[in-house]
């Protein structure tokens, strides 16, 4: 009695690198077929799907050392942006200041690049992100940064309110927000993971831009920027 023979359209090469591809990112089924599709042209989800059952694949066992799962984010309506600062250098060693604001739903992008991160920058950059977003602004998520508030500041260093010495002055940054009807919420302190939808975006501006590529000056790094919003935001899937 002979095995049956398995007949595929997938080469035994392309099947062994589906699995290790599988076993290496943990990827979902969708998200393997993303990511191998462009480079196995006869994949398809049906034939991805048959390779990882005959080899054990189609779930992934849990490992010992796995941490329990983490909480995940509560669900929010279009509208809820995450706010943060970060800083790239470019090749001639001058550091600048990366404004990034990204919809925790939609995920979609929105950057500036300075060579200041002062409370004026923080608030022309939220000015030009509510003009140009394509959908109104419900919720703002910062850090506690002087940027973006006067909470961390002491008591007495807080600048009070002309007209009534006995208030503090509001901060131009939920000056804007109030203005716009939009609620401006806050990190908790020494929490800085409660933003980490920016925080992963950061990363993935960087690991496509200054971490790949050198630029001769900050305008062609603003171009490319550029480019690569445009593309997360319209072509990427």
């Amino acid at each position: 009695m002979e095995l049956k023979t398995v007949k595929s359209v997938l080469s035994e090469l392309e099947q062994k690198s589906i699995c290790e591809f599988r076993r290496l990112t943990k990827f979902s089924l969708d998200d393997c077929y993303i990511a191998l599709k462009d480079k196995i042209p006869k994949l398809s989800r049906s034939n991805l799907h048959r390779c990882l059952q005959r080899n054990g694949l189609s779930k992934l066992p849990k490992e010992e050392n796995d941490k329990k799962d983490k909480k995940k984010f509560k669900d929010y309506d279009l509208g809820f942006v995450h706010i943060d600062i970060t800083t790239i250098t470019l090749s001639n060693k001058k550091k600048y200041y990366l404004f990034v604001a990204i919809d925790r739903m939609s995920k979609y992008v929105y950057s500036e690049v300075y060579d200041n991160m002062t409370m004026d920058t923080s608030v022309l950059f939220l000015r030009n992100t509510i003009k140009e977003f394509p959908f109104k602004i419900e919720k703002i998520l910062t850090d506690n940064g002087s940027q973006f508030t006067y909470m961390l500041l002491s008591e007495h260093l807080r600048p009070r309110d002309k007209d009534n010495p006995n208030k503090y002055k509001t901060h131009p940054f939920d000056e804007i927000c109030i203005d716009n009807h939009i609620e401006h919420r806050l990190t908790k302190f020494r929490h800085p993971w409660t933003n980490g939808q920016v925080e992963i975006i950061n990363k993935i501006i960087k690991s496509h831009t200054t971490k790949k590529y050198f630029y001769e000056d900050i305008e062609e790094f603003k171009r490319h920027l550029m480019g690569f919003i445009l593309f997360y935001n319209h072509q990427k899937k």
